[in-house]
């Protein structure tokens, strides 16, 4: 369909995305491109699996970390720290540790993902590395339910930015360890490497872009990376 020499996107536009992210993040900015494109049917679908994007006919999805996969364009959607995290009465009653293997002492809320061996978290503080295998009373595959746990106390929490920044603002959970880093999960738009894209699929990524660059460094000339980004 034509409109001033242009096509206008149209037609079933199938996004996959993970749940917690998807929820909080995603589900607001496809209400403002319904409204912008109102002839685009867009079915979102959330998992926590990775989906295999050609097989299972998406034309897009938003996953944590590059994709290793020639098939597959990947574009950064917005940057994603992590941060280790307890509440102010767990640091009362436990203390602060002051060094990663320091954590073999406390309680840690473990998330159960695919991505990296259980239970094993890496940091690293200018030249130093250090990988730390925790353990605590609790452990689950939901993020959410993580955050919490933790907002209750009962542990230490390494989490996504995106997820504890409205926390970290309002006090009810504390940065720990900030001198170390832990690898980033970095937020990618994928889609098939095509030499044409859709018109429906090219004014997606366009506009989950432009919705997202704050969160993107280059986008943030003038702030610290002690700043929250989210």
């Amino acid at each position: 369909k034509l409109s001033g020499g242009s096509v206008v996107p149209q037609g079933l536009l199938r996004i996959n995305a993970t749940l917690g992210f998807g929820r909080r993040h995603l589900t607001p900015q496809l209400s403002r491109f319904a409204l912008a494109y109102p002839e685009v049917e867009v079915q979102l679908q959330l998992s926590e699996r990775p989906v295999n994007l050609v097989e299972q006919a998406f034309d897009i999805a938003i996953r944590f970390g590059e994709q290793p996969d020639a098939r597959i364009t990947a574009r950064k959607l917005a940057d994603n720290r992590r941060f280790l995290c307890a509440s102010p009465a767990y640091i009362k009653r436990r203390g602060l540790p002051a060094v990663p293997r320091d954590l073999h002492e406390h309680s840690c809320i473990v998330l159960r993902e695919s991505d990296e061996i259980y239970g094993s978290w890496h940091f690293r503080s200018g030249a130093r590395q250090e990988t730390v295998k925790v353990r605590g009373q609790l452990s689950t595959n939901d993020g959410d339910g993580a955050v919490a746990w933790a907002l209750d106390g009962h542990g230490i929490v390494l989490r996504s930015e995106w997820d504890v920044a409205p926390y970290l603002r309002s006090g009810r959970l504390c940065r720990i360890l900030e001198d170390w880093t832990a690898p980033p999960a970095d937020i990618y738009l994928l889609f098939a490497t095509k030499s044409h894209l859709q018109a429906r699929t090219r004014a997606m990524i366009d506009f989950m872009l432009d919705a997202f660059s704050e969160h993107r460094k280059e986008s943030r000339a003038n702030r610290s990376d002690s700043d929250l980004y989210w």
